[in-house]
């Protein structure tokens, strides 16, 4: 993790005046377009066709997918590329969140208001349960960026205060917090908190890693497709988990 190096990347691409639009590259957004400069500073590594289709970032690692939406969209891909080179599958987490607003009247932006939602690591899983099939390839990493943003968003919803509804217009990057970089199975072992007790149940972790219960239950099959940890009986109706080891 290069703290410095993050900044240095995100002031030079918000300043180059690319509006609220976030207008780069294939119309990608801000989000999207610092994180494959500082991943990959040398701009002749990216957009790069490989096959039928075109990746994010190519290099002497291998394929970089930044993916900030579905991993729906990325099968296709995934099978193509898993055959030619390693591919990392970058997913950024916002942790904190600070929402302005833009009146499409008058272009007017309302000063941050700090989002009650905090983002964690364990918010992957929905994600990588659309690629479930893929996750023991020897080929496929995961990297997982933790960041703070700055979300603008347009008051143009369909609720009283325009807000239910509204069009998202892009995200700032405002500071590094973390990275955390799966290269082999073993490594989902840091998605297991430390504090989780055994055995545990999907409340537990639940509880644990602050997140829903249907998110929960899903990071379970996950990490137990995996070999991470695996059910050792009931308790209830709940299943009761151990790690492996």
């Amino acid at each position: 993790m290069d703290k410095q190096l993050f900044q240095k990347v995100c002031d030079e691409i918000i300043g180059q005046e690319m509006g609220l639009n976030g207008i780069g590259t294939l119309g990608e957004k801000t989000v999207h377009l610092c994180l494959k400069n500082y991943l990959a500073p040398d701009c002749s590594h990216h957009e790069v066709k490989v096959d039928r289709y075109v990746a994010d970032i190519c290099n002497e690692h291998g394929i970089f997918e930044i993916q900030t939406r579905s991993f729906d969209k990325l099968r296709r891909k995934l099978k193509a590329f898993l055959a030619y080179s390693p591919v990392t599958i970058v997913y950024p987490i916002h942790r904190t969140k600070w929402i302005r607003w833009i009146n499409p009247q008058n272009g007017e932006i309302s000063p941050p208001r700090k989002s009650p939602k905090t983002g964690k690591p364990y918010a992957i899983f929905p994600e990588l349960y659309k690629i479930k099939n893929y996750l023991t390839h020897p080929n496929l990493r995961i990297h997982i960026i933790l960041m703070d943003t700055e979300e603008y968003r347009l008051l143009d919803g369909w609720s009283k205060d325009r807000k239910k509804g509204a069009t998202q217009c892009d995200r700032i990057p405002l500071e590094l917090v973390d990275e955390i970089c799966i290269s082999d199975l073993s490594d989902y072992r840091s998605l297991v908190p430390d504090v989780l007790e055994e055995p545990f149940t999907s409340k537990d972790y639940k509880k644990v890693a602050g997140i829903s219960i249907s998110n929960a239950q899903v990071a379970l099959n996950i990490l137990s497709f995996l070999g991470i940890v695996k059910r050792i009986g009931k308790k209830g109706n709940a299943y009761l988990y151990c790690r492996t080891y």
